[in-house]
């Protein structure tokens, strides 16, 4: 597998096969994608919501109407459906929680390296929410390395993938009760396998230039 081949083959699926689904496997393998994503300081600051069923679907597609009914078929048609939510705030009870799981995994020598780690990952922490005060976008930004985790792993698994902004944050929030949850949604991707009436799946890829993108120090 070359990755460099991935990234030029992968592309957004505009449509879907409804009658071809994703195996129990490959489902366990992007659950998989998902959990071991990259994030600052592994501050992990996410939940994934999985639609796998008709109706789990349809959930997700009520954040998809009115100025937003061009993603609804996308949605519906896909084989499965990952509502990526970042989490409201982040607090000492939930950091607390991340060293007991990074302890339990391992990643401590002694008492020193756990209190290290929590001093570390404190002053970043901190520095968001009371210094720069942009502890959302900084959350939300660990959310898209998961979204880019998973955009390429499909693309390696291949499954085709559609990421989706185009939706009705407030009521998919109110749907799947994140705000009570602590979380709020910010992006869909649709997976699945894409339909032969997709017209991107035949359109040359377009990028810019290396050299308007890329400056070599």
């Amino acid at each position: 597998m070359n990755i460099a081949d991935l990234v030029q083959t992968r592309y957004t699926t505009k449509a879907f096969d409804p009658s071809r689904q994703l195996s129990a496997e490959q489902v366990a393998q992007i659950e998989t994608l998902l959990r071991f994503s990259p994030s600052s300081t592994n501050s992990q600051p996410w939940h994934f919501f999985i639609a796998g069923s008709t109706e789990g679907k349809a959930r997700v597609a009520k954040a998809t109407s009115g100025a937003y009914a061009f993603n609804e078929a996308k949605v519906l048609n896909a084989s499965h459906v990952v509502v990526f939510c970042s989490r409201a705030s982040i607090d000492e009870t939930y950091l607390e929680g991340l060293l007991n799981q990074e302890e339990a995994d391992g990643r401590f020598a002694n008492a020193d390296a756990r209190a290290g780690q929590h001093r570390g990952r404190s002053h970043f922490v901190n520095m968001h929410r009371f210094e720069l005060r942009d502890a959302h976008h900084w959350m939300e930004k660990q959310v898209y390395l998961a979204v880019g985790t998973l955009l390429l792993g499909a693309a390696a698994m291949q499954i085709d993938a559609c990421p989706i902004e185009g939706f009705d944050q407030k009521v998919l929030d109110e749907e799947l009760g994140l705000r009570a949850k602590g979380f709020t949604s910010a992006v869909i991707v649709a997976l699945g396998y894409r339909s032969d009436s997709d017209f991107n799946a035949t359109l040359p890829k377009s990028r810019l230039p290396a050299d308007s993108v890329i400056t070599r120090l």
